[in-house]
């Protein structure tokens, strides 16, 4: 018995094989991109970890700033909620607020209440609009950021003067009272104040960047005087971090909501991706154009084919393209047969006069049918296909 020929599968399926083809880049893409948020992930991790923690060893951290000022009798003590930091305040003692922006309005407000009369010293890291108001009254912060980090002292105050250039540059403030000490300025805004509070005694410092006190910045320019001289003014130095373990009832009224914690350049990035999403949307929408070639799992007669896309022009009402396509072909299939080349078959000049010339015909009666309007209706395109065909046999006829 003759052993029955394998016919080739019908299935227009895709197989394992083309499908994995298919998808191995977008699989490789996404890949990169999960590895390469981890590894950032964990780099701004290990950067972020204990920063301005006067424990802390790491490059961001300030216990470089820590032993330098126990090597001058000033001892360090670190604080984690507002209480221990109200309960501090005195004045033989400063007071530092690492990130003064994480205290609430109400907080804020509690805190400068405790030391507004103490006679202390209080130090404010890079207190940004949200905070400076109220903790420092009579300074504004501005929008708009230093440029410069490395800046000359260009004041009055003692302790800047002898420091000389520092890495103040960040935020940017306006003081308001005229017994406000104004350093490191930055197109004529400070990035380092100081204001004295009523009695005299005591005093708000503020700088716009905490450079000074990390410990790979330290022995840079003269930011070891400056932080040594600020915070080292009276025997001891409260050092507050504010934390999420702060048992401090917070007002329901000073909370912020997601947009007010989201910086402003993800709004921003935000929105890029909305419009970069748009762009690509209407770039990849589907339109009518040219047929995709594609490889067929059978094969299939040419009359079925013709059949087909017939009904697809029928059903998609497109007489002007099903008109425009005999017309092409029967050019094309002319243009030979009367010496015309092909690449000038669609050129009413080249072709007709060649056309007239062979069948001594009228120019005008072609001209209409190889290259007139599209027809009204099905009637009129059928009749059209009929005239380009008996046109092409008598071209052919010997």
């Amino acid at each position: 018995m003759t052993p029955e020929a394998t016919l080739p599968s019908t299935s227009a399926s895709p197989t394992a094989r083309q499908v994995w083809s298919r998808s191995r880049g977008i699989l490789l893409a996404a890949v990169l991109l999960l590895v390469g948020a981890v590894a950032i992930a964990v780099i701004r991790s290990d950067a972020r970890h204990g920063s301005l923690d006067p424990r802390s060893a790491d490059p961001s951290g300030s216990r470089a700033a820590a032993e330098l000022l126990a090597d001058r009798g000033v001892s360090t003590r670190v604080v984690t909620t507002l209480d221990e930091a109200r309960a501090a305040a005195g004045p033989d003692t400063t007071l530092l607020v690492a990130v003064p922006d994480l205290l609430t309005h109400r907080q804020q407000s509690q805190l400068h209440g405790a030391v507004a009369g103490s006679g202390g010293r209080t130090v404010l890291v890079a207190p940004g609009s949200w905070s400076v108001e109220r903790l420092a009254p009579g300074v504004v912060a501005d929008p708009a950021t230093s440029l410069d980090s490395t800046l000359s002292p260009d004041c009055t105050l003692p302790a800047a003067q002898r420091a000389g250039r520092a890495d103040t540059g960040g935020i940017r403030y306006t003081a308001t009272r005229p017994d406000a000490d104004e350093c490191y300025p930055s197109e004529r805004l400070a990035t380092l104040v100081r204001v004295p509070d009523a009695s005299g005694n005591g005093d708000t410092v503020l700088f716009g960047a905490p450079d000074i006190l990390y410990n790979d910045r330290l022995d840079e320019q003269g930011n070891a005087s400056l932080a040594l001289q600020l915070l080292g003014s009276r025997a001891h130095l409260v050092w507050y971090l504010p934390s999420l373990s702060d048992a401090t009832t917070p007002d329901p009224e000073d909370e912020r909501g997601l947009f007010d914690l989201l910086p402003s350049g993800w709004l921003w990035g935000t929105l890029q991706l909305f419009i970069a999403a748009a762009l690509a949307a209407m770039w990849r929408a589907r339109r009518l154009g040219p047929l995709v070639p594609e490889k067929l799992p059978v094969a299939i007669r040419a009359s079925e084919t013709v059949e087909g896309r017939a009904r697809l022009y029928r059903k998609a009402n497109s007489r002007d393209r099903a008109a425009a396509a005999l017309r092409s072909t029967t050019r094309t299939r002319l243009a030979p047969l009367v010496g015309v080349p092909v690449a000038q078959a669609h050129a009413p000049e080249a072709l007709l006069p060649a056309l007239s010339a062979h069948l001594h015909g009228d120019g005008q009666a072609l001209h209409s049918l190889l290259f007139g309007p599209p027809p009204g209706d099905d009637a009129a395109l059928i009749a059209l296909a009929d005239q380009l065909d008996a046109l092409e046999r008598e071209v052919r006829r010997p």
